[in-house]
């Protein structure tokens, strides 16, 4: 079932500084047509495949999260929680309450709504910017990473991955994408996705790429992403301890 939540527009930043006992990773980027929501349905999908407690969360107006919900809840596909939020997802009574119980939490961010982004950010561990295989695609991540910058200033804690989709075959385009993103300053991740049918497919019938076509490529390069985010996880998010623990001590 999907879950909807209404929300009001909010232009005021909100900071959560506090370590969180799970993961919130924001798909974000003012460019439309990289594979965020295809990215982040992805990325939810397989972590339920490995038995994580996930929210998803459907930021972009457009709802192709909440559509794919609806199209695997019709087929009784199994999927993660789904809620619908905006631009005041950082206050207290929203996200961050939300989350509690989940292993992970997943934000398809809509491209060009800032006032979106920027809460995303907010509450975000990771930000993820998807870039196409061109140069042309690696320029226009400017005005993503211009944000990313003014959120990092209020919270320099928030880390910063680029990835790189659509690549088609064993080009040049990908080459010269990774040249030209080197020089953002931002670290790019080392799995990429390529411009594959099998991601189409599989939402539209409400699985993840990596239920859906397992043997494809598309999912060894959907679990090789995953298998990167958890072991940066793994590395870098510590733990709170749970109340019993601290009780112990």
């Amino acid at each position: 079932m999907v879950q909807r939540l209404n929300v009001r527009a909010s232009r005021r930043w909100g900071v959560q500084r506090s370590r969180r006992p799970l993961v919130i990773v924001a798909l974000t980027g003012q460019k439309g047509g990289v594979g965020k929501s295809t990215l982040a349905i992805g990325i939810a999908s397989e972590l339920l495949v490995r038995r994580h407690k996930v929210l998803l969360v459907d930021a972009d107006p457009q709802g192709t999260v909440r559509t794919w919900g609806e199209v695997a809840a019709e087929a009784g596909q199994p999927m993660p929680s789904i809620v619908s939020m905006g631009s005041t997802m950082h206050r207290a009574e929203q996200l961050p309450t939300v989350r509690m119980g989940y292993d992970d939490v997943v934000i398809d961010c809509p491209p060009r709504h800032g006032d979106i982004q920027r809460s995303a950010l907010m509450v975000a561990d990771m930000a993820i910017l998807p870039c196409g295989p061109s140069s042309a695609d690696a320029w226009a991540l400017a005005a993503s990473i211009d944000l990313i910058n003014e959120a990092r200033a209020l919270r320099p804690e928030l880390e910063v991955r680029i990835v790189i989709t659509r690549k088609q075959g064993r080009t040049a385009l990908g080459r010269s994408a990774r040249e030209e993103l080197t020089k953002s300053g931002i670290e790019l991740l080392k799995s990429e996705l390529g411009y594959r049918v099998a991601f189409a497919e599989s939402l539209g019938m409400g699985q993840g790429v990596t239920t859906y076509a397992p043997r494809d490529a598309a999912a060894e390069e959907t679990r090789a992403l995953v298998n990167e985010l958890l072991l940066w996880e793994k590395k870098n998010v510590v733990k709170e301890p749970s109340p019993k623990a601290s009780a112990r001590r």
